[in-house]
């Protein structure tokens, strides 16, 4: 297995030498110019993803994270893709403290489209090891920071029956008199989800709980008038 330095900077040539400068221009308007890009849609990159995963193998333990802290160093947002790309191929066998892990992803060159994916992540492990999650989400909670708050709020987006209500509205409920768009949007996605699977739940907790505009409109999509 080549080093994390030497593998880093294979898919940076990768990436660099096929991506397009005029599909970058407009990848980083989309991302209001936050980020480089090679110019690479998500077909391509992941193309060339499995390939050197192919060839190279995918590093284990420390190298691994070494790899996606230099990925997540790099001022392009495809290799912060790669990383997550390749942590999630080996998400299930990771051990209970890459929560640690994860939480240093979210709050690294933290953006909608990066959170969200560590957010399933963080989903498929707390499944992994639910003892995690109440001392997790408390400290995420507490932090102030929030990408943390919202990943709180929608991790368990694909839980369904197993979703843990009580956490759910909890979380919600903390989070209700803040500005930012993103807890707001959040709140209306999670909530939104959760009506699927029990919309009598949902539809009590707006009643009795005073949320934005915005997050209730969210909620409201998935339920049907009663």
């Amino acid at each position: 297995m080549i080093t994390p330095e030497a593998y880093y900077n294979l898919v940076k040539d990768t990436f660099r030498q096929h991506g397009r400068a005029d599909i970058a221009q407009d990848q980083m308007a989309y991302m209001r110019n936050q980020f480089e890009f090679f110019g690479l849609k998500m077909p391509q990159w992941t193309l060339h993803t499995k390939a050197i995963h192919t060839e190279q193998g995918i590093p284990q333990g420390e190298e691994l994270y070494q790899l996606v802290r230099l990925c997540f160093e790099d001022e392009h947002r495809e290799m912060h893709y790669f990383a997550l790309e390749t942590l999630q191929k080996t998400l299930k066998k990771q051990p209970a403290n890459c929560i640690d892990f994860l939480e240093e992803l979210i709050c690294t060159r933290s953006w909608w489209d990066t959170v969200d994916w560590i957010n399933k992540l963080v989903g498929i492990h707390f499944k992994r090891f639910p003892e995690l999650i109440q001392p997790t989400v408390a400290r995420w909670m507490d932090s102030g920071n929030f990408w943390l708050q919202r990943v709180c709020m929608i991790f368990q987006l694909t839980y369904r029956e197993k979703t843990d209500e009580v956490l759910l509205f909890d979380c919600v409920r903390k989070l209700a008199t803040s500005k930012e768009f993103f807890l707001q949007k959040g709140a209306g996605w999670a909530l939104r989800q959760y009506g699927k699977t029990r919309p009598e739940a949902v539809r009590e907790f707006l009643a009795k709980n005073p949320v934005s505009a915005l997050t209730k409109r969210e909620a409201l999509k998935s339920l049907k008038p009663g």
